[in-house]
């Protein structure tokens, strides 16, 4: 197994247990946290794809990805907004 293999894998895990927490009501997916791991996973797994020269499966993690990142900085905003 490769060091990309592995990377893969632990991209593909990450988002899906993000996933299955929400589905089994142990995580908001309006939390830092979910946002968190479904940007690291997506963003490793497009980082493979752009090497790999997948095209489709970079369009669908790098939209992940960004999506996610969209939700991140959405959640740090309210927070400072709640703040002041």
């Amino acid at each position: 197994m490769h060091v990309l293999d592995v990377l893969e894998i632990v991209g593909a895990v990450t988002i899906l247990l993000a996933f299955a927490a929400a589905q089994a009501g142990r995580l908001r997916q309006r939390t830092v946290t979910y946002q968190l791991l479904n940007l690291i996973g997506s963003g490793v797994l497009a980082a493979i794809a752009a090497i790999h020269l997948s095209w489709g499966f970079l369009l669908l993690e790098g939209s992940w990805a960004v999506i996610s990142l969209i939700g991140l900085l959405s959640l740090n905003r309210r927070q400072q907004a709640d703040q002041s």
